[in-house]
């Protein structure tokens, strides 16, 4: 957040943990420009914890309308490939980010 907040001051908003009308938590909303992003946080746990994850976003993207997130995903495994990956699930993007 203290990489983001400078960024969007004064020309969007951003969310924590966001309740939407199911009673369910986002964890990052971010107005920006007139546009609105959704990010999922995650910690490595498995690839099977990672595909709940990307599932979880997809519901998010349905709630909002959205066809494109993001999810950061921390991983702490000494052999952990980094980087930026695109994922298709369905008519949805995932753009995840490995660090």
């Amino acid at each position: 957040m203290l990489y983001l907040k400078p960024i969007i001051n004064g020309t969007g908003n951003y969310y924590l943990e966001a309740q939407t009308r199911d009673e369910r938590r986002t964890d990052v909303i971010v107005d920006y420009h007139g546009e609105q992003f959704i990010i999922e946080l995650k910690i490595w746990h498995g690839s099977e914890y990672n595909e709940r994850g990307e599932k979880q976003l997809t519901d998010y993207l349905d709630y909002f309308h959205k066809d494109k997130g993001y999810m950061l995903s921390f991983n702490f495994n000494k052999n952990k490939k980094i980087g930026i990956n695109e994922i298709r699930i369905g008519n949805k993007t995932i753009v995840e980010a490995v660090v």
